[in-house]
């Protein structure tokens, strides 16, 4: 039997990014994504210089759009 939590992978930019994105997608994020992006990587102990979540969060959006 598994007692351990569903989610034990350990999540990357990347794989932030992508649902994120697929949130966008779904009408699901409103806010600044730069913002949602800097939140969901404090929660997981990822540690990006500002500058980087910024270009991640313009892809984001980018690819979101499109």
């Amino acid at each position: 039997m598994n007692d351990q939590p569903e989610s034990t992978h350990a999540e990357t930019p990347e794989t932030i990014a992508e649902e994120i994105r697929d949130e966008i997608r779904l009408g699901h994020v409103q806010d600044d994504v730069s913002h949602v992006l800097e939140e969901r990587l404090e929660e997981e102990g990822i540690d990006m210089r500002p500058e980087d979540v910024d270009e991640l969060a313009e892809d984001i959006e980018r690819d979101a759009s499109t």
